[in-house]
């Protein structure tokens, strides 16, 4: 994390539902009960994407909670937040995610110098091998570094 973020949420499922091929950022254009919602962490990644609809870029089903003292013009929750991008990268992404399989799927969310910023990942689905692969890996990796600090200490 670079200097002047503070991160709000990770979707930390993407990472084992999806090979991250890339990675881009995004602003998002939110609502002030949005922000202090935001702020205060009420935040929920599950089936949010990003979608291109009309030459923008649009996050669905992020889950923002309502702000508690919000009012009558408090927020709905799970409506499409327009994301702010230059218009290359956005037809950029649009040529990478025709190809098959591909999604943009929100890493996470974090506030850079005041704005609200999101991670968008260009990702593959894993399969259900590939998750196996990738959870025997991991327990191995954490039995070698067990073994070394053991020796270590010998």
């Amino acid at each position: 994390m670079a200097q002047g973020e503070k991160l709000i949420a990770q979707n930390r499922r993407a990472r084992h539902d999806f090979h991250v091929l890339d990675r881009f950022e995004a602003g998002i254009a939110l609502q002030g009960t949005e922000v202090k919602s935001l702020r205060n962490g009420k935040v929920n990644f599950k089936d949010s994407h990003a979608d291109l609809n009309g030459g923008e870029l649009f996050l669905k089903g992020l889950h923002i909670a309502p702000y508690e003292q919000g009012n009558i013009h408090n927020h709905e929750p799970e409506r499409p937040r327009r994301l702010l991008m230059h218009k290359d990268e956005i037809i950029r992404l649009g040529i990478k995610t025709a190809e098959k399989g591909l999604a943009l799927v929100p890493l996470r969310l974090y506030f850079k110098n005041g704005k609200a910023k999101v991670e968008l990942g260009l990702c593959r689905g894993k399969q259900k091998a590939d998750k196996r692969d990738t959870l025997r890996q991991r327990v191995a990796e954490r039995e070698t570094d067990r073994y070394l600090k053991e020796r270590k200490y010998d």
